[in-house]
């Protein structure tokens, strides 16, 4: 039995369908309707289960009565009820090095702390969030990595981690040791730039992608950037050929995109839009 939704899900179902184990059923998110029209478009686990000929559903109630002898749960975005987890047991794959980064945005809240490691866990599903025992577990350095390339190197070592595990057998359970943090789900306001900040800080910002501040009035998204040293006195927020003063250094816009435009190399949008001498972002 799999249980999963997004794109990072797909790679471990499809290890383990490689690697042999029967599969009884998929569940997945309902389809989404995308666009103007009615049209609906499936998941990216739904899509890959398809794909592999394997059944799929959208109703947890269908895991009852299938036979199976495990579930496996990654990025399901939904708690399994207690009542399903007594007819059938299950392990989830999560993507931080438990009890750190509990939740809904591990790889992204790791990136923001400035964490030099996380990794990979395959744990038991209980009642509470992320709270289940470690079965294994492997260390990864976070590097200089944005969220998507750190996601994929994670769920890489993971579907491995995942079918090596179950190859060998689940073993003993070890408790989960360590102060417990809470990976918060991404909002907004968490990809704002605010400029009074150390560049070191916006930088990683910058790296969970969809980071954006204004700039005459408009919101510009920052796709890429580097820190850097900018020997100005200037204040806050203040726009130094491509670099933004910030509370300590100094920020290099690399790759922007302003409002309903696509995004581009920081160069061609201050070729169009000109900032004046001592002009700020907001």
């Amino acid at each position: 039995m799999y249980l999963g939704t997004p794109a990072a899900a797909v790679p471990p179902l499809v290890a383990l369908h490689a690697a042999g184990f029967d599969i009884a059923l998929v569940v997945t998110g309902e389809d989404r309707r995308r666009g103007r029209g009615n049209e609906r478009t499936p998941t990216a686990v739904k899509a890959a289960a398809e794909e592999l000929g394997l059944p799929v559903s959208h109703d947890l109630d269908a895991v009852a009565g299938r036979g199976a002898d495990l579930g496996v749960v990654v990025a399901f975005g939904r708690l399994i009820p207690v009542d399903l987890l007594a007819v059938l047991p299950m392990v989830n794959l999560h993507f931080s090095l438990l009890p750190r980064w509990r939740g809904a945005a591990p790889v992204e809240r790791a990136i923001l702390a400035g964490d030099e490691q996380t990794g990979v866990c395959v744990m038991a599903v209980e009642e509470g969030l992320d709270t289940g025992g470690i079965y294994a577990r492997e260390v990864l350095e976070v590097g200089g990595d944005s969220a998507d390339m750190l996601r994929d190197r994670l769920v890489a070592a993971g579907s491995s981690l995942l079918v090596d595990t179950l190859h060998a057998g689940l073993g003993p359970v070890a408790p989960q040791v360590g102060p417990t943090t809470y990976a918060h789900r991404i909002e907004s306001a968490d990809r704002r730039l605010v400029w009074d900040r150390p560049a070191a800080d916006l930088a990683r910002i910058v790296r969970i992608g969809g980071a954006w501040a204004t700039f005459r009035g408009e919101r510009l998204k920052v796709w890429d950037a580097s820190v850097v040293d900018h020997g100005s006195p200037a204040g806050a927020g203040t726009l130094l050929g491509d670099v933004v003063a910030t509370g300590d250094g100094g920020l290099r816009l690399l790759e922007v995109q302003p409002r309903d435009r696509r995004r581009m190399p920081a160069a061609a949008w201050l070729s169009g839009a000109r900032p004046e001498p001592g002009e700020c972002m907001g």
